[in-house]
């Protein structure tokens, strides 16, 4: 199992990034969570095995159709054990 952040940057709001994040991650049996950043980012935390979360990084630097993916970058964290894939609706610091 693998950890990941990964931050979208570009049109990603308001475009139903979330929603169809957590569809594919839901399809490929990733958990964690995504979730708006205040700056117009889009922050994903990602949980799988590597070669399941490599397709879904692909996803990520294309997005639903709507969004325009500036860039993608991906760092590995220290395993959370999330038990499911969540949409994070509102982010309580701002």
């Amino acid at each position: 199992m693998k950890h990941l952040n990964i931050k979208v940057v570009g049109k990603v709001q308001g475009v139903f990034f979330r929603a169809s994040t957590k569809a594919v991650a839901d399809q490929m049996g990733i958990k964690g969570f995504v979730k708006n950043e205040k700056d117009g980012s889009v922050h994903i935390e990602a949980e799988a095995e590597p070669f399941i979360l490599e397709p879904f990084i692909d996803w990520c630097k294309e997005g639903p159709d709507k969004s325009v993916v500036e860039n993608v970058e991906v760092t590995e964290g220290e395993l959370k054990n999330f038990q499911n894939f969540e949409v994070v609706k509102k982010n309580l610091l701002w």
